[in-house]
């Protein structure tokens, strides 16, 4: 196997993981913060996307375009969120009904086609894969250090005022934080909101570097977003104790969940296993808490045999 083949793919599995690091650090708001299962993920992965492309392809601006990304991926939040607070009905049942319904708009929003690509040439995006080997500040390495920096910063700054801790306070104990006066339903909508703001945001982003935005192609991002998490809470749990910090290591597992997929596309694996490849990575992060706990309370319960 030629290993430079494997070297030269490295630039756009980096900054591909670090594209789909910023839906990561949106599912890890809902998944780790707000204590929520959101499905809405996969529906909002192509919607802001829609939403970008065909507002630049109209001639709005770039940034203007990626706002309303933003804003859409916000209502999309917000819909799950009414879903589940103000209905009863449950949170994986919440987010199925706003991704199924999503699909429809998503269509809708493209002119009901599949894909619409938009060309470097022609638009001026704020990533491409074309520039991914550049040694140019238009990297899409290098942008998208910038965006995380930014979105990380703005988060650590959220989280420590006080709707934010009062959104935190829901995720840690719902009943407590009800009694201690917190509207926990507000704070629900308002992290599924923002959750799902985020992952417009890296649609968005997703579709430039690309070229182009398909309506599939959130199509599993809530397994993505979740192998990052993870991935993440093993290798980093430790490690990064400081809010930022956890935030800057679920970009990293994307990063790194990427660089292992090319390295096993790069064994040979045929594409068409991805996504059974991308289940049992999840499966085997999840897994290695729990098998950890069982090691440690089996130490334990042997230590306690032989001190007895």
């Amino acid at each position: 196997m030629n290993v430079a083949v494997l070297l030269n793919a490295m630039p756009g599995a980096v900054s591909q993981g670090l594209i789909w690091g910023v839906m990561a650090i949106g599912v890890y708001v809902t998944y780790k913060i707000l204590d929520f299962a959101d499905l809405t993920v996969d529906g909002t992965m192509a919607l802001g996307g829609a939403v970008c492309v065909m507002l630049m392809m109209r001639g709005v601006p770039m940034p203007l375009a990626m706002l309303a990304a933003v804003l859409a991926g916000m209502l999309a939040g917000l819909a799950t969120g009414l879903f589940h607070t103000a209905m009863g009905i449950p949170p994986i049942l919440a987010g199925i009904l706003t991704q199924l319904s999503l699909y429809s708009i998503n269509l809708w929003i493209m002119g009901f086609k599949a894909n619409q690509g938009i060309s470097v040439t022609k638009y001026c995006l704020l990533v491409s894969g074309r520039n991914v080997r550049a040694l140019a500040a238009n990297n899409p390495i290098f942008v998208m250090a910038i965006v995380h920096a930014a979105l990380i910063g703005l988060l650590y700054w959220f989280f420590g005022t006080e709707k934010g801790c009062a959104l935190r306070a829901t995720g840690a104990n719902e009943r407590m934080a009800r009694a201690q006066g917190i509207n926990t339903s507000r704070g629900k909508v308002l992290g599924l909101m923002i959750s799902n703001g985020i992952v417009a945001l890296s649609s968005a982003i997703l579709s430039q570097y690309q070229g182009a935005v398909d309506v599939n192609m959130g199509r599993g991002a809530i397994v993505i977003g979740l192998a990052a998490v993870i991935i993440s809470e093993v290798l980093f749990g430790r490690l990064f104790t400081n809010f930022a910090l956890k935030l800057s290591g679920v970009a990293i597992g994307a990063v790194l969940y990427y660089i292992v997929l090319q390295f096993v596309l790069w064994l040979g694996l045929d594409t068409n296993m991805l996504k059974l490849l991308s289940a049992l990575v999840v499966a085997l992060f999840l897994a290695v808490p729990y098998w950890n706990g069982r090691f440690r309370a089996n130490m334990a319960r042997r230590e306690a045999r032989q001190n007895a």
